[in-house]
Formats: C-alpha cells, sequence, structure tokens
C-alpha cells in the first residue's frame, strides 16, 4: 500500500458520502492562500468529528489549535441551538485567517477564538470556574499535549468526550528513544491517558491524504 493508494480511498469516500461545501472548500483555499501550514484534518475526518460532536450531544466544545478553522466549522455546525466553541490558537495569523472563515460559514455568534498561550488560556479558563465542556478536541503542537490534557480535565464533567489528533506519527510514537519533542509530547500524553482512573480511552491508527497517523478517543468518568 502507498499513500496514493491512501489518497485515493479518502478521496472516494469524501466523493461518495460528503457532499461538496463551497464554504469548506473556500476555508482550505483561504489557508492556503494566506500560507498556513496543510496540516488541518481531512474531508473525512472532520465529518467523523462532526458526528461525535452530534452522538454526544455537546452544547460546549473546547477546541486546542484552531489553525484556519477548518476543523472549527466542523465542529461547530454540529452544535444544538444556544451551543458555543471555544477555539484556542497561538498565532494571530493564524486566528486572522479562522475568523473569517468561521464568518464566512456564518458561525461568528458561536464560535470564539483566544488567542495566546493554550497553557495559560487554559489555567485561566480553569480559574475563572468556565462552565464544563461537553467535547474537548486537542489538535495543537504535540510536545504539549500532556500539558493539554491536564488542562482539558479541569475543564471537563462526566461524560466529556476528549479527542486527540496526530498520535501516530508515522509510527514513531513507538521510539521511546526519540530526539523528537512531539514524539516525547505524545508518548507523555499516552501515560497520562493510560494512569488518569477518570477516563476511558482507546486509541486507533488511520492511513488517508495526511498519511500515517491515528487519534485517540477518551471519556472523563469524573469526578472532577
Amino acid at each position: 500500500m502507498s499513500l496514493e493508494q491512501w489518497s485515493a480511498v479518502d478521496s472516494y469516500f469524501s466523493e461518495m458520502l460528503i457532499p461538496a461545501d463551497p464554504v469548506l472548500e473556500a476555508a482550505l483555499k483561504h489557508c492556503t492562500d494566506a500560507g498556513l501550514p496543510s496540516i488541518n484534518v481531512a474531508p473525512n475526518q472532520g465529518k467523523l468529528l462532526h458526528m461525535l460532536a452530534q452522538i454526544r450531544g455537546a452544547s460546549r466544545i473546547l477546541e486546542i489549535g484552531t489553525l484556519g478553522g477548518y476543523s472549527t466549522i466542523w465542529l461547530a455546525r454540529a452544535l444544538p441551538p444556544g451551543g458555543s466553541l471555544v477555539s484556542l490558537e497561538v498565532s494571530h495569523v493564524h486566528a486572522d485567517v479562522a475568523r473569517k472563515n468561521i464568518e464566512l460559514a456564518g458561525l461568528s455568534d458561536v464560535v470564539t477564538i483566544i488567542v495566546g498561550r493554550a497553557a495559560d488560556t487554559l489555567e485561566k479558563l480553569a480559574a475563572d470556574h468556565v462552565e464544563p465542556f461537553d467535547l474537548v478536541f486537542i489538535d495543537a503542537d504535540k510536545e504539549n499535549n500532556p500539558t493539554y490534557l491536564k488542562g482539558a480535565l479541569k475543564l471537563s464533567q462526566q461524560g466529556t468526550l476528549i479527542i486527540c489528533d496526530n498520535v501516530v506519527r508515522k509510527g514513531r510514537v513507538m521510539d521511546a528513544d526519540s530526539s523528537d519533542p512531539d514524539v516525547q509530547g505524545t508518548r507523555r500524553f499516552f501515560e497520562l491517558l493510560a494512569a488518569e482512573p477518570r477516563l476511558t480511552s482507546t486509541a486507533i491508527q488511520t492511513v488517508g491524504i495526511k498519511g500515517w497517523d491515528g487519534l485517540s478517543i477518551s471519556i472523563f468518568t469524573g469526578p472532577r
């Protein structure tokens, strides 16, 4: 098997199951035009996030890592009336692109983007005793995934779904001696998942247009 074959299957799935969406297509173009890295989730993965949010019945969503707002749109579209999404992004440039894409999607009234170091913002949200979130999507710098998980736990409640993207790293997650901080961050993240009694967790590998990677899914069982 090859990346070309994986990509072809992804394209087939998207063509068969995901209707053409000018808003999402425009969002990707805006990201490319602005020079943002092409690290957004694939369309079929975006729809998976959307469906998981619907299955969970999430009315409050926290996203760690906005980039250009592509996954933000998928998640925000799953919100019920009165729902809200908070997205954390360290880059002002990325946040500006995301805000334009979110406005184009007609979601500015339900999405709030907070610019700054996510670790700091998570601490502030916890200190401010904000209402817990129903779903947390972690998709930022992998080195700090352990910090993001600890922050997410403080903002979770019974039944909160915590999803983390890019946890396979083309198989490099198996290399305990890796000097790559993203690999080490991912390994520490898994160690925390395994040791945390309030989480029920699993992880799956994926192949597709984004290559060989995967995601973890956890349910927070409490108490806070």
